[in-house]
């Protein structure tokens, strides 16, 4: 276990190298659920991001929804949010780019394969903004491997690596591509910890832009019964 832990900064260097050249932006993530039941579900979550190194802030979300797991493979997810994104150059600047309020149903598949576990996740987004109405369509493909000693139904260390495309119905079409590596620390079965680096790549016409950013989150789970079993692992992507 040591050796892999050991192994995983050097999985991150290329990232961060090209982060620090391409100016590292922040993503930096606070997430609370609330576990109604093993198959009910509820969560809030707040977003903050810079296009520097914790500086130049830019953009904010805040968001809640609810969870519904048919069973371990499956589950479906409809939540609603806020999305603030401001002009660059400085922190918080106006006028804003885009203002605007989001609703989004959510399809979930997951499947174990040895120690590996992948999941699709399919995504439908409608939103309104100041420019108008639009939608977007998003699939991300996920790798997870969890390891360290077990206890109390999960292990607490996790790598990951996922790739999440976006599109729209107009031109570009193919508007987005977003790639993250990350590790995961469950202090206990309570709270979780996440670090990673993100690149982010807009093929938006006439305005190609793409980011580094390292991602750091806290996930916090609350439980309606003490007794309420976790037998997996929580996976920790940024949404």
């Amino acid at each position: 276990m040591i050796k892999r832990f050991k192994l995983f900064p050097f999985l991150l260097i290329p990232l961060m190298l090209k982060g620090q050249v391409a100016d590292l932006g922040s993503w930096n993530i606070l997430n609370l659920k609330y576990n109604y039941d093993n198959k009910w579900s509820a969560f809030a979550e707040t977003q903050l991001r810079s296009l520097k190194f914790y500086n130049n802030f830019h953009y904010y979300e805040y968001k809640g929804g609810i969870n519904y797991k048919l069973n371990k493979e499956v589950s479906f997810t409809l939540a609603a949010g806020n999305y603030q994104t401001y002009k660059e150059g400085g922190n918080f600047l106006l006028p804003k780019n885009n203002d605007e309020f989001r609703l989004w149903p959510q399809f979930s598949l997951t499947q174990t394969i040895g120690k590996l576990k992948f999941e699709q996740r399919y995504r439908s987004e409608f939103m309104f903004t100041n420019n108008g109405y639009r939608n977007r369509f998003r699939y991300r493909l996920a790798l997870m491997y969890a390891f360290g000693k077990q206890k109390n139904d999960y292990k607490p260390f996790q790598l990951s690596i996922s790739n999440e495309l976006f599109f729209t119905y107009k031109e570009p079409y193919f508007e987005r591509n977003r790639i993250q590596t990350a590790f995961n620390y469950r202090v206990n079965k309570r709270a979780s910890i996440q670090l990673g680096c993100l690149h982010q790549f807009d093929y938006r016409i006439n305005d190609e832009t793409g980011r580094d950013f390292l991602v750091i989150g806290f996930y916090y789970e609350l439980f309606r019964k003490e007794n309420t079993s976790t037998t997996e692992n929580k996976d920790i992507q940024v949404d």
